[in-house]
């Protein structure tokens, strides 16, 4: 495994404007612009191409410390139906193709497309569902991000919809009256950890550009199956029975609980009449409805009357709310384009660094889980995830170096850092890319309940959307049916150490940093290849970016891509995903030096890959995700429950 000539062959990086990435005629020029022209009236697009031929906030201070916190509250188990190592091979398909964390949700997106409806229609109607479904991981109290590829205009737009803080948020929200932090647990809980929910603005905006179908006609599969109800899933089940907090607020413990205080077991009907109502009002309405409308006096109240860490949010918040059409941020993997989330989340920015310090290297095709590919992959991401800790925040509270941070001879710099050696490792420093700010570093713990939906309609048009409550039953403040995200918990909690100000620190209308990673990746003719991302907190990162490297690198289809075993390095130790083989790595890894821990390491990948016009599917076995193409469609959304056994 030797280091490539860094000025051989290394490919280009492209940043466009706003609604303005335009791939045309199937290639990127190096050291020129893209071929292909934005459409009329956009701003012209930003372009920084590579020449040719070239190419620590406290909280608690010590970050194994928080993690092991956050995942004693929020832990993501395996708890998908096929066990691991055995799910089946790749969902094949020609029309159309949906990919989600639950099958009735993946039914629900693929019945718009049987109505004729476009990729957006049918991420919405997913999204709904999995509302309903999947409560602990997403939905209209949250926020998220996403990536829509218009095949005709060979145009990529980017959205963000990520939560905001309340403009009166107080700088020490999560910290006790010394100036400690906070326990996880007391942090999350009740109001002061609500942002202003992001995810229904974006949607719309999404939808008003892409949509095909009535937008009211997108909310009935989700409020059909609120009112006649659905079977409790064993995953829900899982989370019910160790997350914490949710018996102590009355809305969620009537809900989810018996009157013992037990879980309702697994097939127990759940009925959600006051989430119909509310997805009924949004329907007819629009996003109105829960922005300054009927919902929006009951959200605020929820929050400022929380039973626990009353909050500050208003409804000025609310109606102020916007999502963001933001620039896009693709780079030259290989001979692909690879195309992910610009800030306010981490996640394209540390993806793309990762990939392309491994670009100067050659991976061993035969060896996909060896301990030398597995070596070389942690001190990539280990670097990308110094330079996101240090640099990385919502860019328009904090000038984010993202040209300095993918510029070639930058990084060209860091990939000789790459330490192959033996010696004992030590953490990464973050890099000084052109532009950057002298800021302290921000380890803040992103807890691990999202969720991701890969999508393909049959005009070609495509979505990569990652969404999110936070942490498992986000702040477990429910409210007209659905539960509030505590996403203000991803900021860094203590907002200046040494004089310094943190990217990430806490600020009224600020969203906070996040590590989302929605990926579209195209092939060496730029047309589409692969639609991906995954849930997973701070680790989504390291597991998206795996699902390409096994696609791309390695050759596999995307069932094999999702399902390979993880392992993950967030400028630490190198986590070996629990009860696989790469357990036995472990003496290998640590002879080079490594601290090796073993753990679960619950992805949710969701895979789409295109090939001639044909899409192949994968979703990730660790949790209940299923793959819908036009064979696996069922008209009758009770035939998704049927993997459920009580």
């Amino acid at each position: 495994m030797n280091l490539k000539s860094l000025t051989d062959g290394v490919p280009g990086i492209v940043v466009a404007a706003v609604g303005a990435a335009i791939i045309g005629g199937g290639a990127v020029i190096g050291g020129g612009i893209i071929a292909g022209l934005l459409d009329p009236g956009q701003p012209a697009a930003q372009v920084v191409l590579e020449a040719p031929k070239a190419e620590n906030d406290t909280q608690p201070e010590v970050p194994e410390q928080a993690e092991q916190a956050s995942e004693q509250i929020a832990p993501e188990a395996p708890s998908g139906s096929v066990p691991l190592g055995d799910a089946d091979e790749a969902i094949e398909a020609e029309d159309y193709m949906v990919v989600a964390a639950h099958p009735a949700a993946a039914q629900a997106g693929a019945a718009m497309l049987e109505q004729g409806g476009s990729a957006i229609d049918a991420a919405i109607a997913t999204q709904m569902v999995l509302n309903l479904v999947e409560p602990q991981s997403s939905g209209i109290g949250g926020g998220g991000f996403m990536l829509h590829w218009n095949a005709a205009k060979r145009r990529l737009d980017t959205y963000d919809g990520r939560e905001t803080a309340p403009l009166e948020i107080e700088a020490d929200s999560f910290l006790k009256p010394d100036g400690e932090p906070k326990s996880f647990i007391d942090a999350l809980t009740g109001g002061k950890s609500v942002g202003v929910p992001g995810l229904l603005r974006m949607l719309e905006m999404a939808h008003q550009q892409h949509g095909k179908l009535p937008w009211a006609t997108l909310f009935e599969p989700a409020i059909a199956l609120a009112e006649s109800g659905f079977p409790i899933s064993p995953r829900l089940l899982t989370l019910l029975s160790v997350s914490k907090g949710l018996t102590d607020m009355p809305a969620t413990r009537a809900y989810f609980y018996a009157e013992d205080g037990s879980p309702k077991p697994v097939g127990a009907i759940l009925k959600n009449p006051e989430f119909a109502s509310s997805l009924r009002m949004i329907a007819q309405e629009g996003p109105d409805a829960f922005y300054d409308g009927a919902l929006t006096a009951g959200i605020v109240a929820a929050v400022q009357n929380a039973p626990r860490n009353p909050g500050l949010l208003t409804r000025r918040d609310m109606v102020n709310y916007q999502a963001v059409h933001r620039r896009n941020l693709c780079a030259r993997y290989r001979d692909h384009l690879v195309c992910g989330m610009p800030p306010p989340s981490s996640g394209g920015l540390a993806l793309l660094q990762g990939l392309k310090v491994l670009d100067a290297y050659e991976l061993d095709e035969d060896e996909p889980l060896s301990a030398d590919t597995i070596a070389l992959v942690s001190e990539a991401s280990a670097l990308a995830f110094a330079d996101r800790n240090a640099y990385v925040a919502d860019p328009d509270f904090v000038r984010v170096p993202v040209s300095g941070m993918m510029d070639v001879a930058y990084l060209r710099d860091r990939a000789e850092l790459v330490d192959l050696s033996t010696a004992a490792k030590e953490k990464k420093q973050p890099g000084e890319p052109r532009g950057f700010q002298n800021m302290q570093m921000d380890n803040s713990v992103e807890l691990p309940s999202t969720t991701h939906m890969s999508i393909i309609d049959e005009d070609g048009n495509a979505v990569s959307m990652t969404t999110s409550i936070e942490t498992g039953f986000g702040s477990r403040l429910m409210v007209h049916g659905f539960l509030l995200n505590n996403q203000l918990t991803d900021f860094a909690w203590i907002g200046e150490r040494d004089g310094k100000p943190v990217a990430n620190r806490i600020q009224g209308g600020k969203r906070p940093r996040s590590s989302m990673s929605p990926a579209i990746v195209f092939d060496e003719d730029r047309e589409l290849k692969l639609i991906t991302g995954s849930p997973g907190g701070s680790r989504i990162i390291g597991y998206t970016q795996q699902s390409i490297i096994n696609n791309i690198d390695f050759d596999m289809d995307p069932q094999e891509a999702v399902s390979a075993p993880h392992f993950i390095n967030r400028n630490g130790p190198i986590d070996l995903e629990e009860g696989t083989g790469l357990e036995a790595l472990t003496p290998a890894l640590e002879a080079r030096g490594y601290t090796v821990r073993i753990r679960p390491l619950t992805s949710g990948l969701h895979m789409i890959e295109v090939d001639d016009g044909e899409f192949e599917g994968g979703a990730d076995p660790r949790r209940e995700g299923a793959v819908i193409g036009e064979e696996q469609f069922r008209p009758e959304i009770s035939d998704a429950f049927n993997f459920i056994e009580e």
